[in-house]
């Protein structure tokens, strides 16, 4: 009987590590909206052949973190308004799928998972530091969709959560009142706990719709 060799899978390739840089300066908005990323450049600064390089960035052109362009390159993408009602009724459809898994008895599991994020959110608000809250906010949602135990919901949101970072770009937050938004996610977290069933649905989508309009106010604001 022959015997299958196979690569040791005990380390994170260098295409992975690549792929989770340029994410997370997609993230943070170092790579900004619109950037083109040259295969060569990243090669030198990676200090990488440019192999690696390649699979990272078709890794993301899989995530539709970037997007290639025919004879011109790989960019990363541009959220448009029609791209944020997507992003949210997407967001919609899985983290109202994660909370059915919550309330058929996973709800302890999530009051506990969503504490540390709620903390930050209200240190953060307390000081005025919008940037923390908004990082504290992707954690909560994070954290609602992690504590369903799919891990296929945890795949689909990730990508979505890191557009919905794009989306706010430098603006950080649509709240003027950072503590307004650390309320709306402490009474969530409550709803989880001990709401009906249907109330805390309500909660969950009608913060979405909320998120969208505030994004549609900003986003027009800003184009105008």
């Amino acid at each position: 009987m022959s015997v299958i060799e196979f690569e040791p899978v005990n380390r994170q390739s260098t295409a992975e590590m690549i792929a989770d840089r340029l994410r997370a300066a997609i993230v943070r908005g170092t790579l900004a909206p619109g950037t083109q990323l040259v295969e060569a450049d990243l090669a030198t600064q990676f200090d990488v052949s440019r192999g690696p390089v390649r699979e990272a960035m078709q890794r993301l052109v899989s995530e539709g973190l970037l997007h290639s362009v025919r004879h011109r390159g790989i960019f990363v993408i541009e959220l448009s308004l029609d791209d944020v009602v997507d992003i949210y009724r997407a967001r919609s459809a899985i983290e109202g799928g994660a909370l059915e898994l919550i309330l058929d008895g996973r709800r302890e599991i999530a009051y506990q998972a969503l504490e540390p994020s709620v903390t930050a959110m209200r240190a953060c608000a307390e000081r005025g530091d919008a940037t923390g809250v908004t990082e504290a906010d992707h954690a909560f949602h994070q954290a609602l969709v992690t504590s369903a135990d799919s891990p296929r919901l945890v795949r689909a949101a990730q990508t979505l959560l890191i557009e919905t970072r794009m989306c706010l770009g430098a603006l950080q937050t649509t709240y003027t009142d950072l503590a307004e938004q650390a309320r709306e996610h402490v009474a969530l977290r409550e709803a989880v706990a001990t709401g009906l069933p249907q109330d805390v649905r309500e909660l969950l989508l009608g913060h979405m719709r909320d998120a969208v309009e505030r994004l549609r106010e900003e986003m027009r604001g800003a184009n105008g």
